[in-house]
């Protein structure tokens, strides 16, 4: 058998797994729909959504009229204090009922409009939960597809250096080799095989961490993997000052840190208050009865009192504390400026990483698609020379090595491409469900044609 047809034969060997039944895959949409529901950090990010929402609320109530109602009922026994004989004997009932409406409190009124500014303020970062969640799955979910890929890779070497082993032993029984053959393809075969069992370990881990998320344990190879011959796309726009300009504007964390600036300029509002006076407007309506002895003669029946005016509230010195408060205030208010700053540069640079991001992988992919055909070529030359006896056992297992690696490195800068993509997008505030739908439609069922690490093992035939 030749070199190059037992390389054939070792690497379709490999192959990708067929299966049964498609009803144990999983594609990207069918994983982002079941972390929608099962991951726990964004159910909580939900119930913080929830629970925010009722600041409104709460605020507003300090506006509106508070009324309060009382009532009281009592046995009555007087004595005097000489004989101690009961004077009178007799029951007590009364009522009170209290409305109390504010006309003017600067702290409520700033303290209501701060309030919509945090509902606001809570409902980005539930976006920011979502987007968040969106880069999560995906990272995870292209984690273990890359993870596979080494792994397969990995196997593929192994199987390679195997057959070389078997070879170079031959080879060494017939007196055209020395044992040395045999021991480099040893060694080699040893320590790929020792790399083997660190990676299925790592496999392992990213597979638990997809399960944290979606709740559920993925079956190993069910996941649907993206195909080498799909041409991954680029930004669009193509231009990087149009998602500087995107992310400066839309950025959920510039959008959320410009919202702090206006809620910590409430808070000095608020603050201020402290040195303005309040007007309420105030109702009573009270009825009282306290026996007949005391109700006549001077009345027949319940009293009943009512009374309405307006109370003026002036503070006039707490020590210097309001003051205080206020400088505290308009120091955090200068911070959130500050921190907005901060958020501005930070969205412009990442622009320009994940833009320059998604250019250098779509330029490092089309240089490993090259690279991955020259270490074919190098490989089949390699195997014909040691056949014929011009190269060396070691020529050939240094170029199976950079067949593999190159494989390696070439299905890892397509994954890492495109969640760069998906990072730009969400970076500049447009990451959206129909991003990931866009990718799940490349994707393509375990087994299908050109999908696989070794998906290109007829070009050896």
């Amino acid at each position: 058998m030749t070199g190059v047809r037992r390389l054939a034969v070792l690497l379709m060997s490999l192959g990708v797994l067929t299966f049964s039944a498609h009803s144990r895959a999983m594609d990207l949409s069918q994983t982002w729909q079941l972390a929608l529901t099962n991951d726990p950090t964004y159910q909580a990010a939900r119930a913080n959504y929830r629970a925010a929402v009722q600041k409104m609320p709460q605020a507003r109530a300090n506006l509106l009229p508070e009324i309060e109602g009382s009532l009281t009922g009592a046995y009555l026994d007087n004595r005097a204090t000489g004989t101690l004989g009961q004077v009178f004997e007799g029951s007590r009932s009364a009522w009170t009922l209290n409305l109390t409406q504010p006309i003017f409190n600067w702290s409520a009124i700033q303290t209501y409009e701060q309030s919509k500014l945090q509902v606001a303020s809570a409902e980005i970062q539930l976006q920011l939960a979502y987007q968040d969640l969106m880069l999560r799955v995906s990272e995870s979910y292209f984690r273990i597809l890359a993870l596979q890929d080494e792994l397969d890779a990995l196997k593929a070497e192994q199987r390679s250096i195997a057959e070389q082993l078997a070879a170079a032993k031959r080879r060494f029984e017939l007196g055209d080799a020395t044992v040395t053959d045999a021991l480099e393809a040893q060694a080699r075969f040893d320590l790929t095989s020792a790399n083997i069992i660190g990676l299925e370990n790592e496999l392992s881990n990213a597979e638990d961490e997809l399960a944290r998320i979606i709740g559920r344990q993925p079956m190993p190879q069910t996941l649907y993997p993206l195909p080498y011959n799909v041409d991954l796309p680029a930004p669009q726009p193509n231009k990087l000052t149009a998602w500087s300009d995107q992310a400066r504007a839309a950025n959920l964390n510039v959008v959320r840190a410009e919202i702090q600036t206006r809620i910590a300029k409430y808070d000095i509002e608020i603050a201020k208050s402290g040195h303005y006076p309040s007007v309420s407007l105030t109702a009573s309506s009270t009825s009282n009865t306290v026996g007949n002895s005391q109700v006549r003669p001077f009345y027949d029946g319940r009293t009943i009192d009512n009374t309405v005016g307006l109370t003026l509230s002036v503070p006039i010195y707490s020590g210097g504390g309001v003051s205080a408060t206020v400088v505290e205030k308009a120091e955090l208010q200068q911070k959130s400026v500050y921190d907005l700053e901060a958020e501005r540069r930070r969205s412009l640079q990442q622009s320009r990483q994940f833009f320059n991001g998604v250019q250098a992988g779509l330029a490092r992919i089309k240089g490993l698609e090259a690279a991955e055909k020259s270490s074919l070529s190098a490989l089949r030359a390699n195997l014909t020379g040691y056949e014929i006896g011009v190269r060396i056992n070691l020529d050939v297992l240094d170029a199976q090595r950079q067949l593999f690696i190159t494989k390696r490195d070439l299905a890892a800068a397509r994954y890492n491409t495109l969640l760069t993509s998906l990072r730009l997008r969400a970076n500049s505030g447009v990451l959206s469900e129909s991003d990931l739908f866009a990718i799940n439609q490349l994707l393509r069922p375990p087994g299908s044609p050109g999908t696989g690490i070794m998906h290109d093992v007829k070009k050896l035939r």
